[in-house]
């Protein structure tokens, strides 16, 4: 069983909270409705971004309001997660749109990129975050679709433009359904690819994570110079996780390592090209996103059926 991550899972025995006032100009804000359900109300807003459960609309200058009905469906919603049902799930059957997709069925999504049918790929990989998470969608999804891909490279086939389509649309269904960062919090990483690296999609994924869980990360991109990663860890206050991302060995540079460890930061590496390279002295090689948000904030539990993947 698992919990959706960032949608804080309450127990069975959670108390409800304070009783809520009445309904002001046509029903009841996001705080009132949290006090009164006894969850935060960074879930309530999540789950109505993700799943459409409250206000349908922003309404300009003014609070976003819940209804008795909106109310009531939530609480049909908390009852199925005390009895085991992930949010995604329990959204579905409350709001009837249906069963969640297949967990880890790639094939359907490696048809529509080899189609180079963007929108189907993006509706399959929304669909999937939606349901399972950051974690089971790049494990369980994404990876084996890539994997099928270079296969088919290794057998002669043209299809780099795939592969891009396909990294293309990974990166923006997770900027589409994660937001880039926890407003007003400290950011706990600094994500970069090393000075002349390009490959950036794992980062993409590891930012994904951790905000997913409540952390924030900055996430700098791909070709990052060394001293630009140096004046992003000098912003933040105490000892920032720096990960650094290398494809290939000619990426894999223990000077930026270096630098970092000097900044104060305490510094992941991540991706084949450090494979060979011998590390510097404080210096923690992570081979999963698993492995890489444990390292950042702790133990991750509960995310479905996905296995560590190796270089994340």
């Amino acid at each position: 069983m698992r919990a959706d991550t960032d949608d804080a899972r309450p127990s069975a025995g959670t108390a409800p909270g304070p009783a809520a006032p009445g309904p002001g100009a046509g029903g009841y804000t996001v705080r009132v409705v949290a006090e009164r359900l006894g969850i935060p109300t960074a879930t309530l807003r999540s789950w109505n971004r993700r799943y459409g459960i409250g206000p349908g609309q922003e309404r300009p200058g003014k609070h976003r309001l819940y209804t008795e009905s909106d109310i009531a469906t939530l609480e049909h919603m908390l009852d199925l997660i005390r009895s085991g049902a992930s949010p995604a799930g329990a959204a579905a059957t409350v709001t009837g749109r249906g069963a969640r997709p297949e967990l880890g069925h790639w094939e359907p999504l490696l048809t529509a990129a080899f189609a180079l049918d963007s929108r189907a790929v993006s509706a399959q990989l929304t669909a999937h975050l939606e349901a399972y998470g950051v974690m089971d969608t790049w494990n369980l999804l994404c990876r084996p679709a890539f994997a099928a891909i270079v296969d088919r490279q290794l057998s002669g086939e043209g299809c780099i433009d795939v592969e891009h389509l396909l990294s293309w649309s990974i990166a923006a269904a997770l900027h589409a359904g994660i937001a880039p960062a926890v407003s007003g919090r400290t950011p706990v990483a600094v994500l970069a690819c090393t000075s002349g690296e390009t490959h950036a999609l794992a980062l993409e994924a590891l930012r994904a994570a951790l905000v997913e869980r409540g952390a924030n990360a900055w996430m700098l991109g791909a070709d990052v110079p060394t001293p630009a990663i140096a004046d992003a860890i000098a912003r933040i206050e105490g000892h920032p996780y720096v990960v650094l991302w290398s494809h290939q060995e000619t990426t894999a540079l223990t000077s930026a390592i270096r630098v970092c460890l000097e900044a104060g930061a305490r510094v992941l590496v991540g991706g084949p090209g450090w494979d060979e390279v011998i590390l510097p002295e404080g210096t923690l090689r992570v081979h999963s996103l698993e492995g890489a948000v444990e390292a950042i904030i702790g133990p991750v539990a509960g995310d479905g059926d996905s296995e560590p993947a190796e270089d994340i």
